[in-house]
């Protein structure tokens, strides 16, 4: 299917909105650079096995990261909504750099590592979260799918610099410490940038703080996105074999490195996003969600043929696919499900859901690579291991499909945000339009996922 890219310039002409400014390109750049550090420690499975770990303890030690990052996202939603992202993006970036330094004076498989591994991660939650909530403040609801969708495009730059970058340290000769010293201690510089500009961008920002403090287990059941958590599980679960396991697959295949993988991944997924700005007011976030989870399929599937460096191509030229379209998609309708006064806290929940996949899925992964690595044909347990990603990708789309696809969605044309949260007992909430409705019928309007 040939699709014509509009240009940034082109979509705002024909909204006359001018979003495409300063903030934008501001943050854009921030992100890159986030990105490229995030990419440098894809080898972090690396440091486990060379520390003498097991497929199965890296994906322990992933998950404890991530159970970290999971709990203290609660917190995350209400700090962002009470004082907004600026602090806690400053905080979040001091606590990445400590983090990184952390990694590489680790001489062992133990608490340090599990304990350098949440700071990582909730630290790494809170600079995304933050980068997120604060771009899709500034604009119109109706363009934020568009908006989010277009500053991910940075993070695929930033996938080609950092995994080429990391490709070339872990080629250089000499002690391995060395070069975990210098894969985790670019990291840390380029977050030392990162952290220059998110303050240059968050400097004096307006923000609105909520006129009561409600509790994130109340927000999340009182504007629950439906379906969509499926679907950002299952995001988890493909980060978790490309961004874990995928290194691994690569050394012990003998292939050279996984640079080849998320470039092109990276590459297709630039021009995904470019090319399919406009299909959320298009065609509707649900097809963005479904043509997503296809990609998906087919990347994890066509993994299990890989025998070559070059061969990684096709499912990375897939998942990109998949990737473009799923996480604008899955962010907008999750965090757009709560008011924007509550966005912060809609966001790192929805966020959470990914991680929460990749938590969930990265141990039992790794335990089954484990449970095969002797069994012939297998290729060291791999071949299941994406098997199984390819299956649950299947079951999810097969779910959305019977569930949220079957009601119509575009992105919403007016603002959600006019009404007060409504008291206990209060039978309506808050609709772009003003308009009292049941909760229900609240859920397909703003979320765009009908239970």
């Amino acid at each position: 299917m040939s699709i014509p890219a509009p240009s940034l310039t082109s979509l705002e002409s024909e909204t006359g909105e001018k979003i495409y400014d300063r903030d934008f390109w501001l943050a854009y750049a921030a992100n890159v650079v986030l990105v490229t550090a995030n990419a440098l420690t894809l080898h972090f499975a690396e440091l486990v096995n060379y520390l003498g770990g097991t497929e199965q303890i890296t994906g322990a030690v992933i998950r404890t990261g991530l159970i970290g990052a999971l709990v203290l996202r609660l917190a995350m939603g209400q700090v962002i909504d009470r004082y907004g992202a600026g602090k806690l993006w400053t905080i979040s970036a001091v606590g990445l750099i400590s983090g990184l330094i952390w990694f590489t004076l680790i001489r062992s498989i133990g608490w340090e590592l599990h304990a350098a591994r949440i700071l990582f991660s909730v630290s790494l939650a809170g600079m995304f979260t933050c980068s997120i909530v604060h771009i899709q403040n500034l604009v119109p609801a109706h363009r934020r799918t568009e908006v989010i969708g277009n500053l991910g495009s940075s993070g695929f730059v930033g996938m080609i610099i950092g995994s080429q970058a990391g490709d070339f340290i872990m080629r250089m000769g000499g002690d391995p410490q060395f070069k975990f010293y210098w894969l985790f201690g670019s990291a840390a510089a380029l977050v030392v940038i990162h952290l220059a500009l998110a303050i240059a961008l968050t400097w004096n920002a307006p923000h609105e703080r909520p006129s009561e403090s409600v509790s994130a287990l109340r927000l999340l059941v009182r504007y629950w996105p439906g379906p969509v958590v499926a679907v950002a599980l299952m995001m988890g679960v493909a980060f978790a074999v490309t961004t874990v396991f995928l290194r691994r697959h690569s050394t012990l295949m003998g292939l050279g490195g996984i640079g080849t993988f998320f470039t092109a991944y990276a590459v297709s997924a630039f021009f995904f996003r470019i090319g399919t700005s406009d299909w959320s007011y298009k065609y509707g976030r649900h097809a963005m969600v479904m043509r997503g989870l296809a990609g998906h399929i087919i990347s994890m599937a066509s993994l299990i043929f890989v025998t070559r460096e070059w061969h990684y191509i096709i499912p990375a030229v897939a998942g990109g696919f998949g990737h473009a379209l799923l996480f604008p998609a899955v962010v907008s309708m999750g965090s757009g499900a709560f008011p924007k006064r509550y966005r912060g806290m809609g966001t790192t929940l929805t966020l959470g859901f990914v991680e929460a996949g990749v938590m969930i899925s990265a141990p039992l992964l790794g335990a089954l690579i484990d449970a095969y690595a002797e069994t012939p044909g297998t290729r060291f347990g791999f071949i299941p291991m994406f098997a199984t990603a390819a299956g649950l990708a299947v079951i999810v789309g097969v779910f959305y499909l019977s569930t949220a696809a079957r009601t119509e969605d575009v992105d919403t044309v007016h603002e959600e945000d006019s009404i007060p949260l409504a008291s206990e007992g209060a039978a309506s909430d808050e609709v772009g339009s003003g308009e009292e409705l049941p909760e229900p019928v609240l859920a397909c309007q703003e979320s765009g996922n009908a239970s």
